[in-house]
């Protein structure tokens, strides 16, 4: 009978010990020790770190999508209620962790982006895709007359993702959600403030 593959288990470990000693700082050793696998079980699954870390940075967007999801295809709200949702879903998730994990497609961008081109090249695709239900959403609320129609639906997706990052590395600095809150506050009292 063959061995199972551990290869699930190296990834959910892989995922939980990146998010706390980032890329760099998270050895092959650390991931299968994490796992409960022997070293070879690795060299059996990945070719190299950077193809592991390019198929947890998968793994995480996974989950990112069905978030986006879950908020912005919700048409029981406005769409501006919607974006507003998605800021709070995950402001209650980085509560879940005490505020010391942010994401994990923003830290590998700070952290990754400049030593791996293939972690580079994968993680803008990354903002891309993630960008459009974004800005779909604010183009609704824009036709809706929910919001002002000053800036691309694209360009305001784009603002808001990348301002939400900083606010999150701000929130991991200080273990505390005054920086996502503060940023929510402004940014819908400005940019996507409810026209009357």
């Amino acid at each position: 009978m063959p061995k199972p593959s551990l290869r699930d288990s190296i990834l959910d470990a892989g995922l939980k010990t990146m998010f706390r000693t980032g890329y760099h700082g998270t050895s092959v050793r650390d991931v299968v020790a994490a796992a409960g696998a022997p070293q070879g079980s690795f060299t059996n699954h990945f070719r190299s770190k950077e193809a592991f870390a390019a198929e947890v940075l998968e793994r995480y967007f996974a989950t990112v999508r069905g978030l986006v999801a879950q908020a912005l295809d919700d048409t029981s709200l406005t769409p501006r209620a919607r974006l507003r949702r998605y800021l709070d879903i995950i402001t209650g998730r980085l509560e879940g962790d005490g505020f010391t994990r942010g994401c994990l497609i923003g830290d590998l961008s700070l952290e990754a982006s400049g030593s791996s081109e293939m972690l580079r090249v994968r993680l803008g695709q990354i903002f891309e895709e993630w960008r459009e239900p974004f800005a779909a959403c604010i183009a609704a609320a824009q036709a809706a007359g929910e919001i002002a129609a000053d800036f691309e639906p694209q360009e305001l997706a784009e603002f808001l993702l990348a301002s939400w990052q900083g606010a999150m590395l701000r929130m991991k600095v200080e273990r505390s959600p005054a920086a996502l809150e503060r940023f929510k506050k402004i940014v819908f009292q400005t940019t996507f403030r409810e026209l009357s």
